[in-house]
């Protein structure tokens, strides 16, 4: 599965924007320091880091040349499943990442509490992504950075 597979599947070509893309890393950045602030409810948090992750990846899509299509459900999902075709992560760290996704949908359309487990579950998968994503945007696309 590539990339090119999913266009008009839920992904849309693009051409790279550096200002849009610059600024999905500025919010993941600045969504990953609200996350670390203790005084929020787990809730707030948890929603703070996971959406850290999805700008990530969202960033890392349209350094590609890809747009996700916001119009169809399951955007995030795909979001989470096009990582290992840009970022390069592995199965297990998508998985986990999945079951994120999942536990931000209960929390959201069921109102039930957030464990400190997943917090920093959260927390650690959303600091490993941004490690990854720079790492490769250094390599693969330095002037983005």
């Amino acid at each position: 599965m590539t990339l090119d597979n999913l266009i008009g599947l839920g992904l849309e070509a693009i051409r790279p924007d550096v200002g849009a893309i610059r600024k999905l890393l500025s919010a993941a950045a600045r969504n990953r320091h609200d996350a670390s602030i203790t005084q929020l409810s787990n809730e707030t948090r948890f929603d703070t880091a996971y959406k850290a992750v999805m700008q990530i990846a969202n960033a890392a899509l349209q350094a590609e040349g890809f747009r996700i299509s916001t119009n169809k459900p399951g955007h995030h999902q795909l979001m989470i499943q096009s990582l290992p075709l840009t970022l390069g992560i592995s199965r297990d760290v998508m998985i986990c990442l999945d079951a994120l996704r999942k536990q931000r949908n209960i929390a959201d359309y069921s109102g039930d509490l957030v464990t400190d487990a997943a917090v920093l579950t959260c927390l650690e998968q959303a600091e490993a992504l941004w490690l990854v994503a720079n790492d490769w945007l250094r390599l693969k696309h330095p002037q983005l950075l």
